[in-house]
């Protein structure tokens, strides 16, 4: 009961508005159930929509330039080379952090589509740097009179693949960080990554940075805190495991819950009932719908 009630206020509270809701509603990886992932269109698309936040993944490249892409190499699933052969599954043939950006954007990462991901639009495109786009998508939203987005940054970092894959805690970090300053948008950055270790350092070394902490287990909520070492401004976890209580106990510790990555209309509508304060999603327009729906 308690459940059906939390969601018949929240869609209340949404359904008024399509093109600004209160509530954070992520476009993950921009689009990616409709345009191709981690792109400048899908990012622009979502805006339209009424997406407030674009969630995105971002990497190193060798001339240390912030990469947007969700893998430190170029996917075969996703992307063919410069002149449209497929390219091998070597992911340390087109390891990211080995290549200079001028060579990167020379692959598409679109025009192939994905095959997990059928309705997904095919459409040319190449892995931008997170500076390039942050402009691009500013400008866009000004110039169309769509309320600046907010951006949720997942920075892909993993012990097992310091120095192979992308630089160390610090170096990573603090190239990510000052991207965020040049444009000076960190009232309306968070960063989020499943790596405890970048969480502490910029938590530590740039306090003023909204860090969110992934986390794909099914361990209590405090299990998760205590190894973090300090409460984030939000939790972030797979909705599979995900409850009611859970949702509680982090809001009650002035922690935001939003889940990832919530795709089926059933699912959405479950884990609103749950009482979250944002979804992450690859069909942000399925969220929409069901708010305007109700």
């Amino acid at each position: 009961m308690k459940i059906k009630i939390k969601l018949f206020i929240i869609l209340i509270l949404l359904s008024s508005c399509k093109k600004e809701i209160d509530f954070d509603l992520q476009g993950h990886r921009g689009y990616r159930g409709l345009y191709p992932e981690n792109s400048i269109q899908g990012f622009k698309k979502s805006l339209e929509i009424g997406v407030n936040t674009l969630e995105l993944d971002v990497v190193i490249s060798a001339d240390k330039k912030v990469i947007i892409s969700h893998e430190p190499w170029i996917s075969h699933h996703i992307c063919i080379d410069s002149i449209g052969n497929k390219i091998s599954d070597n992911k340390y043939l087109y390891n990211l952090y080995s290549m200079g950006y001028n060579d990167i954007r020379k692959f598409d990462c679109g025009i192939i589509g994905n095959n997990q991901f059928l309705e997904q639009n095919k459409i040319s495109t190449f892995k931008p740097t997170l500076n390039n786009a942050i402009k691009i998508i500013e400008d866009y939203a000004t110039d169309n009179q769509i309320k600046l987005p907010n951006y949720n940054i997942e920075i892909k970092s993993n012990p097992s693949t310091d120095s192979l894959f992308h630089p160390g805690v610090k170096e990573f970090s603090d190239l990510v960080v000052s991207v965020i300053d040049s444009h000076d948008i960190f009232d309306r950055v968070t960063i989020q990554s499943f790596d405890f270790r970048i969480l502490r350092y910029i938590n530590q070394r740039y306090p003023h940075v909204k860090l969110s902490a992934l986390v794909s287990d099914n361990f209590n909520p405090q299990i998760n805190l205590n190894d973090l070492g300090f409460y984030p401004y939000a939790y972030s976890p797979n909705y599979k495991f995900l409850k009611y209580d859970d949702v509680k106990f982090l809001q009650n510790k002035k922690i935001k819950v939003i889940p990832w990555t919530v795709n089926s209309n059933d699912d959405i509508a479950k884990v609103l009932g749950l009482g979250v304060d944002g979804i992450i999603s690859d069909y942000p327009d399925r969220v929409i719908k069901i708010f305007e729906y109700d």
